[in-house]
């Protein structure tokens, strides 16, 4: 791959943007790159969660203008029907955890996408800004489903509508992310919270996944319905039995993802 540095170790599937000399941002190429990795990843059985970050100074610029001001380049609407709208359902509807590590700027399209993540980390450096009122376009990539849920109403609007800066303290603390890590450890401890759920009874978590994306649809029956059938389903797996039986026998459990 050309724009994107991919691996699988340790059964995490390592997806890194790489094109820093432009912050990351994105054309066509690479958003196909980011598409095929997360296929890889959601057909691999050897990965059991999905690590995302990107090199240099960035997380991701968003959207690379030069691909949308190019005259023989792609309309904005096959711009987000092909790439962006594909690559944020693809997180969502993964059944293995994703960790979003948003090592640097995160704007516009890639403080959306990262923002799909399961479990979001930054950098203490790292910034996050909605960008797009800046050029008189709405926020895309899920944004205004995901970031309301996450801060919001109020907030969330004010964000998309001023375009403020945000920095990764102020993140955390409005709930947008996870967690700080100091930027000296960053990558370490990022990558060992990616590593430590992909050796949890992963098909529990992707269920668990799975009953958060449903709840912003379902009434509360319904919620507490879709709750009884995953945990039948959960009940059933050889991870339950295992993390039974070394609770009893006082190890620790050794998980599969079955």
């Amino acid at each position: 791959m050309e724009h994107i540095l991919f691996s699988i170790e340790n059964k995490v599937g390592r997806i890194t943007f790489n094109r820093p000399e432009v912050y990351n941002a994105m054309h066509q190429a690479m958003r196909f790159e980011i598409l095929e990795a997360l296929d890889i990843c959601t057909e691999d059985p050897d990965v059991r969660a999905v690590f995302i970050t990107g090199n240099g100074k960035a997380f991701c610029a968003g959207e690379d203008l030069q691909e949308v001001t190019d005259p023989q380049g792609p309309s904005l609407n096959t711009i987000i029907a092909t790439g962006y709208n594909p690559i944020v359902l693809k997180i969502r509807s993964l059944e293995k955890p994703v960790v979003m590590a948003v090592n640097g700027v995160a704007a516009g399209a890639g403080a959306n996408i990262a923002l799909a993540g399961d479990v979001v980390v930054a950098t203490a450096s790292a910034t996050f800004t909605q960008a797009f009122s800046k050029i008189g376009l709405i926020p895309d990539s899920g944004g205004t489903w995901t970031l309301p849920r996450l801060v919001g109403f109020q907030r969330a609007s004010a964000l998309m509508m001023l375009s403020d800066k945000i920095t990764a303290d102020e993140a955390e603390a409005m709930g947008m992310i996870w967690k700080v890590f100091h930027d000296e450890t960053f990558l370490t401890e990022s990558l060992e919270l990616a590593e430590t759920l992909a050796q949890m009874p992963t098909r529990g978590l992707a269920l668990t996944k799975k009953a958060l994306n449903a709840s912003f649809d379902n009434s509360f029956s319904e919620q507490l319905s879709l709750e009884d059938t995953l945990q039948t389903e959960a009940g059933n797996t050889a991870d339950y039995r295992e993390g039974v039986a070394a609770f009893l026998e006082k190890r620790k459990p050794i998980f599969k993802g079955a």
